[in-house]
């Protein structure tokens, strides 16, 4: 379905970064229910005093453009190829480990015939990293897979705003100016792991999704705040970013929220066939091109490329 731009002249440059090229927080998000469902209306936003948010987000999608990796394509790939990977994150730990509302599940890791494998660098919400980041990273080196990375984005509570929002590439005066640098500042901690554990990925996935026990507030506008501190975090640090989630879930988080950067779209527990249907343009999230269909299969969160992509691999992932 198409997606809408909310009615704000500071997230029409948010477009731009389409020129740019999301994952389940318990496993997978669940497939969208009947269209019959209500998604939240966004509330009005106010624009903040001595700001220039258009400014800003033109020159995130500016600096971030010429972040997109250059493209290797592979001559003995069939471009239409759907090629299989994996999914892994905080689930997927020895059991035990982890905070007390996402304790570690010791879940399979992905199949041995995956080529690629997109790893989790959070442990459910944002500020909290994935327990055995550095296990998982090394077990995808150890079979020199292809690597890309995800987090999940999450609504931070009063205490972490007040931590956080008033330093940041936003003045800091305006609540939303506030929850934007407090999702600058969650992004920030994900790339500080991913340095702190060498991973090497030309992408990063924003997972935009409900966090069970972390809930997102009831306003789409201040949600969608968040996501975009998160966003220019990743760009600021030199990553492309795309989205991973559903229409529905994208909705129901951040409303008609539309950033036009590429998309990792999930199916639910269904099938690869679902999944691939998943690359076609009914299911678009927020009028982004679609890269990876995701299912649940055998205890596993699988993907496959969608069409076009197995041709240009390295655009999307590291070879370790």
């Amino acid at each position: 379905m198409a997606r809408r731009a909310l009615g704000r002249p500071w997230l029409g440059a948010v477009l731009l970064l389409g020129l740019l090229a999301g994952c389940a927080d318990a496993g997978t998000p669940r497939a969208d229910p009947s269209a019959d469902s209500a998604a939240p209306t966004a509330t009005d936003a106010t624009a903040s005093a001595g700001t220039d948010p258009q400014g800003d987000l033109a020159r995130l999608a500016e600096g971030a453009a010429g972040d997109v990796p250059t493209v290797a394509v592979s001559p003995t790939r069939d471009p239409a190829e759907a090629v299989l990977g994996g999914d892994v994150s905080w689930p997927q730990c020895p059991r035990g480990m982890g905070i007390p509302e996402k304790r570690t599940l010791g879940m399979p890791m992905p199949l041995d015939a995956a080529e690629y494998v997109v790893v989790g660098l959070t442990n459910g919400p944002g500020f909290h990293a994935n327990p055995c980041l550095a296990d998982q990273l090394a077990w995808v080196a150890d079979r020199h897979l292809l690597g890309a990375a995800y987090a999940v984005a999450s609504f931070p509570d009063d205490a972490t705003v007040a931590a956080h929002g008033a330093a940041g590439p936003w003045a800091g005066g305006a609540e939303l100016d506030r929850l934007r640098n407090t999702g600058y500042a969650q992004g920030r901690f994900n790339v500080a792991s991913l340095r702190d554990t060498g991973f090497t990925t030309p992408v990063v996935w924003i997972d935009v999704e409900p966090v069970p026990d972390f809930a997102w507030s009831d306003d789409p506008v201040a949600n969608a705040a968040v996501v975009e501190g998160v966003a220019r975090a990743y760009t600021d640090a030199g990553y492309a970013i795309g989205v991973y989630s559903t229409p529905y879930l994208w909705e129901q988080v951040v409303g008609d929220l539309a950033l036009g950067i590429p998309e990792w779209r999930a199916a639910g527990h269904t099938s690869r066939d679902e999944a691939l249907e998943r690359c076609g343009p009914d299911w678009s999230i927020q009028g982004g091109p679609a890269v990876l269909g995701q299912w649940v299969e055998a205890d596993r969160d699988q993907n496959v490329t969608c069409p076009g992509v197995a041709a240009e691999l390295e655009r999307w992932f590291h070879q370790y």
